[in-house]
């Protein structure tokens, strides 16, 4: 990819997304950033998001809903989808272990796997202590 010409706007959603640990949406970033640019789109908030997730700065992670959610930490780890408030979470495990499902799938494929991403659901502890 060729030489991208700093932007003070996808600085500042690197910078929130790097900061928030709520997995936030477009809109949650939108929202956000609008407070300092307050002539920023929509539209160039998706297109910097989606930048920056193609150039590895920013994980995009597809939800049920159909609604992605954006993670500035780009370190291998699984996210977990809360199934009745829709909260993205972290699920931090052991490095090894990811790459020791990487290599046991290999076992399956004829050529060589790198990576994977992997998406669980359940219900968060809020959620859980709401219906008791």
């Amino acid at each position: 990819m060729a030489n991208l010409k700093y932007s003070r706007q996808r600085a500042s959603i690197k910078e929130y997304l790097m900061d928030s640990h709520e997995h936030p949406t477009a809109d949650a970033v939108y929202l956000h950033v609008k407070k300092q640019f307050p002539n920023i789109s929509l539209g160039t908030v998706y297109r910097n998001l989606n930048l920056l997730a193609d150039m590895g700065e920013a994980t995009k992670i597809p939800t049920p809903d159909g609604g992605d959610r954006f993670d500035g930490d780009t370190h291998p780890h699984y996210h977990v989808a809360c199934t009745s408030c829709g909260q993205v979470m972290d699920l931090m495990v052991n490095e090894d272990y990811i790459d020791s499902i990487n290599h046991e799938a290999e076992k399956y494929f004829n050529g060589s796997i790198s990576s994977h991403k992997m998406m669980f659901y359940g219900v968060c502890a809020d959620c859980l202590n709401k219906k008791n």
